[in-house]
């Protein structure tokens, strides 16, 4: 008994070990226009670059471009993916001052990744905001985002040490 309950202690460490960096998500490496940076005209669209790829789906994926006053200015529809870059067309800007690029994706582990950019427009633009865009693609009562990696691990090491036992348990061959 004491080598089932060794064994299971192992395999139980063993999962966790290695599931540690399945828990790494996508990255922003880099976007255009940058963070933080200024700009005379506002940019046609917004690229944003991650470090790995990022899965696609309508829906699934939304860019925002908010000015100060919460004002929207991108192009309705979903974003543009390509391999780990994801690009959304942005309307003609408003007023100067601080927008606000705000992004969910979901990336290649399946996980959603969000995040928030800003940068400055230096002189007013000839646009108009138009009405927040409807982005709510959660099923009612939940957050969309699933359960978090410890609950399957949990689960596992659970289900992996109750077998264990069980085989152990049941198993009505002879004694060593």
């Amino acid at each position: 008994m004491k080598r089932a309950l060794i064994a299971c202690l192992i395999a139980g460490a063993a999962v966790l070990a290695t599931a540690a960096p399945a828990a790494a998500h996508n990255a922003l490496i880099s976007s255009d226009p940058k963070d933080k940076t200024s700009l005379e005209a506002g940019p046609a669209a917004v690229t944003l670059t991650f470090d790995q790829d990022v899965q696609g789906g309508q829906g699934i994926n939304t860019i925002s471009v908010v000015d100060a006053n919460g004002g929207h200015y991108e192009v309705q529809g979903d974003p543009t993916i390509k391999d780990n870059a994801v690009s959304a067309k942005v309307n003609a800007l408003g007023k100067a001052g601080q927008y606000k690029i705000g992004y969910r994706i979901l990336s290649a582990d399946g996980h959603p990744v969000s995040g928030e950019l800003t940068f400055t427009l230096t002189k007013d633009g000839t646009g108009t905001p138009a009405a927040a865009p409807n982005t709510s693609t959660a099923p009612e009562g939940g957050s969309g985002d699933g359960l978090p990696i410890w609950v399957w691990i949990v689960g596992a090491v659970v289900l992996l040490g109750g077998g264990v036992f069980f085989a152990l348990r049941s198993g009505g061959g002879a004694k060593v």
